[in-house]
């Protein structure tokens, strides 16, 4: 019985060193691959001094889907909540993918993250009060890469507004929030 123990015991040890083993040499390989490095492609850049207030706003992804599509998706923007007047928002791409940020009004009793998507993947721009998806620039583009910021100068009334990625599939994957105009 005493010996039965012992050699169960031996087991679980080798078991748990082997293991340990598997996943240092898992991640020697991958770092000599080169999957830990940002990509040569990745571009570095900041934004000049923004009329307005400033929004910073970090676009960010978990990468790819299991299924090939967009994992999990967000937006946060800092501060939540802005006066009327002059407002410049700064995305930070913080993701693995493109994105972009749209500025679109809210309607009464509407809330983020219900407009219909479309056969494209995308969300029907009418009424966007501005965008940056220029990368490393203001305005629109074709997208800002990761590690990169783009930036939007808007004029904002009291009131509600989405922010989103319009990306395909973007908007569906959960990327937007709202931004909150109050007071004078």
């Amino acid at each position: 019985m005493k010996t039965q123990r012992l050699h169960g015991g031996r087991l679980v040890v080798l078991v748990i060193a082997a293991a340990l083993v598997l996943g240092v040499a898992t991640t020697a390989v991958l770092a000599a691959t080169g999957v830990f490095r940002p990509t040569p492609s990745a571009t570095r850049c900041g934004a000049p001094v923004l009329p307005g207030q400033v929004v910073d706003v970090t676009a960010s992804d978990m990468g790819r889907g299991m299924m090939g599509g967009p994992g999990m998706m967000r937006l946060w923007p800092r501060p939540a909540t802005v006066r009327p007047g002059q407002v410049s928002l700064r995305v930070f791409n913080a993701g693995s993918q493109a994105h972009e940020v749209l500025v679109l009004p809210l309607a009464a009793g509407q809330t983020a993250g219900n407009l219909p998507v479309g056969s494209d993947g995308k969300v029907d721009e009418t009424g966007s009060l501005g965008e940056a998806s220029n990368n490393c620039g203001a305005g629109e583009g074709d997208g800002i890469e990761p590690g990169a910021v783009g930036w939007t100068t808007v004029t904002l009334q009291p009131g509600r507004y989405e922010l989103l990625c319009n990306m395909p599939g973007h908007y569906a994957a959960g990327m937007y929030t709202e931004l909150d105009v109050t007071g004078a």
